[in-house]
């Protein structure tokens, strides 16, 4: 059994193995051992900033036990069949499970293959043109493509966690995603992962369809029995993944419509804030330039407004704002970074949380009235913008304020901003929370309240506002065979978790089909 010692080092000594090797017998080690970091974060508390290290020790010239598992290729292609509905990592890695477990995962995907995408989000950066097939949430590996790739989570599930890391690094993610504090892989390296998934779903004989959309579904004796696909194609179905992703609304309206029950939650709606990249680094590092060693600095703010929380989320250090509608006449921003996250920008979505009392005060118990909330809130920022997909936007000190901007500083989002009175596409209730807690921040990081600052609206699709329910085998409770699944059916909130996910997902379909 490795023993484990945790080190402090300076940042340019933090990726070499000889200067780890001397703190290591700084700590009492003598020179016949092994090492390997094992976790790797930032400490920038202490001035200067210095890297905390936590290293496996063992016996010199014994080799590390590799997690990373090996792709075995396993011959599905006349097994049972599943139909997965999206191809975000909640999808993916149900896929991925399934072919573990023996049954032949079919993908269906609304969108376009990963690279076919870029055409569409060119269009829609440039032009300000929506495709509702193939944006930033639609397309091969969903929403996170080409958003960010962040890999960090709430999820206390360990062994659950470090199982989709290594499956990641086996699939042609960096090593180093297995001991960063904040593992991150970046927009620029996503899709050549993602089509690595897809090709070794398909060499083991399960399918990946894209412009392939889920339009209706049959049910008989209370179980899935067909689904429609593109609406003219039936196919005879025992097991349903939905994996749809936060901004599928047709599933949701669909379901509806089918009587097949889904709820109202909570979730957030606000405003992406960015400020220049250098300013967020001088607060956090504490210093006027921040050093080659040290990644662009990140931020976590939360503050209660009258019992309700205002909090950072998605934050992008290095990072781009980014056009992210799914319909046209609806403005929506979202953030990502590329690997060395070395853009002049830092922003994060600044959201305030959203319950009933918000979108049904007259507690009809109606669950679209979530979905109609959100969509007013983005329609607003459409008409502020000035069409297309220009986006309104303010200085954050004349938000604070009610003062209209007489100019914007230079801002990340292609499409361009427009400045406006936020109040007048904001709902009261979160325009008035995030006047009052952005001054709060302000105090908290000494430099943060700053018209160097822009407001960019809205951010509204932090996570579903719909639950798609199941019960304790992961089965929708009134139909037999329908699994939601992921972050669009309310179970999971970023990469990882929609990932474990959708292998829980998979783990459920296998049991049911086994009775």
């Amino acid at each position: 059994m490795s023993d484990f010692i945790d080190i402090t080092i300076s940042p340019e000594w933090a990726q070499d193995p000889i200067e780890i090797e001397k703190a290591l017998r700084q700590k009492g080690k003598k020179p016949d051992f092994g090492f390997e970091v094992i976790k790797r974060s930032i400490d920038a508390r202490r001035k200067p900033v210095v890297f905390q290290l936590r290293c496996a020790i063992f016996p010199k010239g014994k080799p590390t036990k590799s997690q990373i598992p090996e792709l075995h290729i396993h011959n599905v292609s006349n097994a049972t069949e599943v139909f997965i509905v999206g191809s975000g990592p909640c999808g993916l890695f149900a896929a991925v499970e399934l072919i573990e477990l023996g049954y032949k995962p079919i993908i269906m995907e609304r969108g376009k293959d990963v690279r076919s995408r870029r055409r569409d989000l060119a269009s829609l950066n440039r032009e300000g043109i929506v495709n509702p097939e193939s944006n930033y949430c639609f397309g091969e590996g969903g929403a996170g493509t080409y958003s960010d790739g962040k890999l960090y989570t709430r999820s206390k599930k360990r062994g659950s966690v470090d199982r989709i890391l290594n499956y990641l690094v086996a699939f042609g993610a960096p090593p180093d995603i297995l001991i960063d504090a904040h593992p991150h892989i970046g927009t620029n390296k996503l899709p050549k992962l993602i089509e690595a998934v897809r090709q070794y779903i398909i060499d083991c004989g399960g399918e990946v369809r894209f412009d392939t959309k889920l339009t209706d579904i049959k049910i008989a004796d209370n179980a899935i029995s067909k689904i429609e696909i593109n609406g003219n194609e039936w196919h005879d179905c025992k097991a349903l993944i939905l994996a749809t992703g936060h901004s599928a609304r047709d599933i949701f309206y669909m379901l509806y419509g089918r009587n097949v029950l889904i709820e109202a939650k909570p979730f957030a709606l606000g405003v992406r804030v960015e400020h220049p990249q250098e300013v967020i680094d001088s607060i956090q590092y504490k210093c006027e330039t921040r050093g080659e060693y040290l990644p662009p600095a990140s931020y976590s703010l939360v503050h209660q407004i009258e019992n309700k929380g205002v909090y950072s989320f998605c934050m992008c250090p290095g990072g781009i704002i980014a056009p992210c509608a799914t319909a046209p006449g609806e403005v929506v921003t979202n953030g990502w970074s590329p690997s060395k996250r070395n853009n002049p920008y830092a922003n994060s979505g600044m959201v305030v949380a959203i319950d009933p009392e918000s979108y049904d005060p007259k507690n009809t118990g109606n669950p679209l009235k979530a979905l109609e909330y959100q969509k007013q809130v983005e329609k607003a920022a459409f008409i502020m913008g000035g069409g297309l997909q220009t986006a309104p936007a303010q200085r954050l000190v004349d938000f604070t304020r009610d003062k209209v901007s007489t100019d914007l500083p230079k801002c990340s989002y292609q499409p361009g901003v427009n400045s406006v009175d936020l109040a007048e596409c904001l709902p009261y209730e979160v325009h008035f929370r995030l006047k009052e807690a952005l001054q709060v921040f302000g105090k908290k990081m000494h430099g943060y309240y700053t018209n160097e600052a822009i407001l960019v609206a809205t951010e509204s699709r932090t996570s579903s506002p719909i639950r798609i329910p199941r019960n304790e085998n992961l089965e929708h409770p009134q139909v037999r065979g329908l699994f939601p699944s992921g972050e669009g059916a309310g179970y999971a909130g970023g990469i990882v978790s929609a990932a474990i996910d959708g292998q829980k997902s998979a783990e459920a379909v296998a049991v049911r089909l086994k009775r």
